[in-house]
C-alpha cells in the first residue's frame, strides 16, 4: 500500500515514515502544499496524510483540489488545529478523518486500515438507489432529490445522510455515527457530528412541512417520517 504524507515538519514526517515502514507501507514524502498536490495527482497512492498549516499551499485547499480529480482517493488530516469548526472546516474540504497532534502512531495506523479496508471494499453500484418517504438518493450519480427537488451536499454530508436512509427509523447514537461515517472514536468534547445534523436538516427539512431528521434526546438520532 503506498502512502503519501504531506508535513512541512522534517522530524514529524520521518516518524511517520518510519512507522509506516515498520508495518509494510510504502511511503513518500513531501514537504509543502504544491509538491504534494504534483505528487498526489501525477502518481497512484492507497492514502493521503496531510497537515493543514503548510508551506506555498495549505492543506485544505490541497485537499479540495485532489478530491476535484481523485474523489475517492483517501486522506487523513492531521494537525494541531483541534477544535469543532477545525474538524468541520477539515471534513468540509473532503478529508475523511482528521487526527489530532500529538497522536500516538498505532491510533493513526488504526484511522488508516479502518479508511483503507472501506476504500477496498466499496462496491460501485450502477444506478442503485436509496429511498425514504420522498427522499431520494443515487449511490451512482451522488445526486440527491426531495419531493424532486435537487438537494447539493457536501461529501461529508452525503455520506452522514448514506448511512441515515440505509437505518431509517432506528435510533442511531453519536459513537455508532462517529464510527460509521467517520471512522473514528466519538470525541465527547465536540459537536461535530450535531453540526452535520444541523447542516443536513437546513438542506433536507427545512423547506418541507414533513420533517425527517429528528434528535431522540440522550440517544441519537433517527431519520423517520414524522
Amino acid at each position: 500500500m503506498k502512502i503519501l504524507i504531506i508535513e512541512d515538519d522534517q522530524r514529524v514526517a520521518e516518524l511517520i515514515q518510519r512507522g509506516l515502514d515498520e508495518h509494510g507501507f510504502t511511503p513518500t514524502l513531501a514537504y509543502d502544499g504544491i509538491s504534494g498536490k504534483k505528487l498526489a495527482l501525477n502518481n497512484q497512492y492507497d492514502l493521503i496524510i496531510t497537515d493543514i498549516i503548510l508551506p506555498k499551499l495549505d492543506g485544505l485547499d490541497l485537499c479540495r483540489e485532489i478530491r476535484q480529480i481523485k474523489p475517492d482517493l483517501p486522506i487523513i488530516m492531521l494537525t494541531a488545529l483541534g477544535t469543532t469548526d477545525d474538524k468541520v472546516e477539515g471534513f468540509d474540504a473532503g478529508a475523511d478523518d482528521y487526527l489530532t497532534k500529538p497522536f500516538e502512531m498505532r491510533e493513526l495506523l488504526v484511522r488508516i486500515r479502518a479508511l483503507l479496508k472501506r476504500s477496498n471494499g466499496s462496491i460501485n453500484n450502477t444506478g442503485f438507489i436509496l429511498k425514504y418517504d420522498d427522499l431520494e438518493m443515487n449511490l451512482q450519480t451522488k445526486n440527491v432529490k426531495r419531493n424532486d427537488t435537487e438537494i447539493n451536499l457536501t461529501p461529508k454530508e452525503f455520506k452522514l445522510l448514506e448511512y441515515m436512509l440505509q437505518n431509517s427509523e432506528r435510533v442511531l447514537s453519536r459513537t455508532e455515527i462517529a464510527e460509521k461515517v467517520w471512522d473514528t472514536h466519538f470525541d465527547t468534547g465536540t459537536n461535530f457530528i450535531d453540526v452535520y445534523i444541523n447542516y443536513l436538516r437546513k438542506k433536507v427539512d427545512k423547506d418541507f412541512d414533513k420533517k425527517l431528521i429528528h434528535t431522540r434526546s440522550g440517544m441519537g438520532f433517527i431519520l423517520k417520517a414524522e
